[in-house]
């Protein structure tokens, strides 16, 4: 007799969430089906009930074991792991020796929420080899392109004028800085992108002191570089980047002409160099901004420190502002090649009180540091007790 579909979604309804079972055929001459759970499959994992049983793509196959024996009707009855056994009053006809083609079930967890997967990530989301793209990914890619046409025309013009005057003109490399900032302003405002940003007094007295310092901030998506520059403001800045940024387009040659501090970490010699530039850059009055983390952290917790930016102003006796970037790794993650959602109102940088390196340690001053820039932080985003 034929086998129904739905007489299988109601066997698996009974014998237990996310199992699967093989029909060992029996040459006796009544029938006692019974099933005997040896293995528990994941929930959301597609089955298919081959001419060898009910077999999982994803991993062993067997996991509960169905012995029959010939009647006109079957009793089927459940057998749990305690070996405990109930008959059913759900009958359904003698299989004849057919073979059952490729019959379909899917088990389904609503705690089955992969996130690797494009579906799970939102409505037409897509995977490429660059990471993950929405509409909204494919809108702020867009518009950062379009920006930074222009942007690079001036950089040009900016690499001529340096060439010609034998970096005579603008010595403080404020022009590229300038317009790196219109784009990053006009970037965020026209992609809804901007964030909120609190504790903005700190920095108007910070200011008006005429004050000179370092700006350190956790790190955890690529939206945090224009973050901590539109916080920052209209001032001339340099941005301490490690070195593979200066092979992105248009971005590496604006941190090239700007003058920005890149960091060679495969060359010491390479650091030494960055680390008087970065000093030489603190007793010129210009701000430098750093991510002790070294890295973006993929997991969105604060990873530990790296002393590089801490020497610097510590040599110096420069005062570092701490920042606490939130939630820029939820609109941006690391598997994603644009920002997935608008930033307004999702992301928000919070300015701490200026941290005086003078009379302190470097390992003294990493640490206040650091405190401070946790107390900003959501508890998804502060590190573990351990780390």
């Amino acid at each position: 007799m034929k086998v129904y579909p739905i007489a299988i979604t109601i066997i698996f309804s009974i014998a237990g969430q996310s199992t699967a079972f093989t029909v060992l055929p029996s040459s006796t001459s009544t029938t006692t089906t019974t099933l005997v759970p040896t293995h528990v499959v994941p929930s959301g994992v597609a089955r298919s009930i081959t001419s060898h049983g009910f077999s999982s793509k994803h991993g062993p196959t067997t996991a509960l074991s169905l012995t029959s024996t010939s009647t006109s009707t079957s009793a089927l009855a459940s057998t749990s792991t305690t070996s405990s056994t109930s008959s059913s009053s759900l009958l359904f006809p003698q299989p004849r020796r057919k073979t059952l083609h490729h019959l379909t079930a899917t088990a389904l967890s609503p705690m089955d929420d992969s996130s690797s997967s494009s579906s799970n990530k939102g409505l037409f989301t897509f995977q490429t080899k660059f990471g993950y793209l929405n509409p909204f990914a494919i809108y702020y890619g867009l518009t950062s392109i379009l920006l930074g046409l222009p942007w690079f025309v001036v950089l040009t013009m900016c690499q001529i004028m340096y060439k010609i005057t034998n970096n005579a003109w603008d010595k403080m490399r404020r022009v590229p800085i300038f317009f790196s900032h219109i784009w990053g302003v006009l970037l965020l405002r026209l992609t809804r992108s901007y964030p909120t940003v609190e504790g903005m007094e700190i920095l108007d007295k910070f200011y008006k002191e005429g004050r000179t310092g370092m700006f350190v901030a956790n790190h955890n998506s690529w939206m945090d570089i224009p973050f901590m520059g539109v916080t920052v403001g209209w001032r001339n800045y340099k941005l301490i980047s490690k070195a593979e940024l200066g092979k992105v387009p248009i971005l590496g040659k604006a941190i090239a002409l700007g003058g920005h501090v890149m960091v060679d970490r495969s060359d010491r010699k390479s650091q030494l160099k960055t680390l008087k530039m970065g000093m030489q850059w603190l007793k010129d009055g210009v701000h430098l901004c750093a991510f002790p983390e070294g890295t973006r952290s993929k997991t969105g917790r604060l990873l530990p420190f790296k002393n590089g930016a801490f020497k610097m102003a510590h040599k110096v006796g420069a005062p570092i502002v701490p920042l606490s970037i939130v939630a820029s790794g939820k609109a941006h993650p690391s598997d994603w090649m644009f920002p997935r959602m608008k930033s307004h109102g999702v992301c928000k940088v919070i300015v701490h009180e200026p941290i005086e390196s003078e009379g302190r340690t470097e390992e003294e001053l990493a640490e206040l540091v650091r405190n401070a820039i946790i107390d900003g932080l959501p508890e998804d985003q502060r590190p573990l007790p351990d780390e």
